[in-house]
């Protein structure tokens, strides 16, 4: 059974901004955010686990963190509420990330 797209459908005329993900160029439409711009360009995970499990957006409204990408260098950033831009440099996030302002322990 067909199932309707859960994104709007691409509006002629509509303002576009490129970014990379992992490398590859890829582009969306301004006011998309970075969670919607992978989910529409690919249907891989956007993060794997500590324990290799594979994570996409599911909630796209900042309560699940399963978003989490890496945007211009800066870790654990929740792509469900980032707006895309111009020239974003996304990476798929693999395993654990440290969080800004704690230390590891020695």
């Amino acid at each position: 059974m067909k199932r309707d797209s859960r994104f709007k459908e691409r509006q002629e005329g509509v303002e576009t901004v490129q970014m990379t993900l992992d490398g590859d160029i890829m582009t969306a439409q301004i006011g998309d955010s970075v969670a919607a711009a992978i989910l529409a360009y690919s249907a891989n995970p956007s993060r794997h686990t500590a324990m290799g499990s594979p994570r996409a957006a599911y909630c796209m409204m900042g309560v699940c963190f399963d978003c989490l990408v890496e945007v211009d260098g800066r870790p654990n950033v929740q792509g469900c509420m980032t707006l895309v831009r111009e020239g974003m440099v996304l990476r798929r996030q693999n395993g654990l990330r440290p969080i800004s302002g704690v230390q590891a322990d020695d």
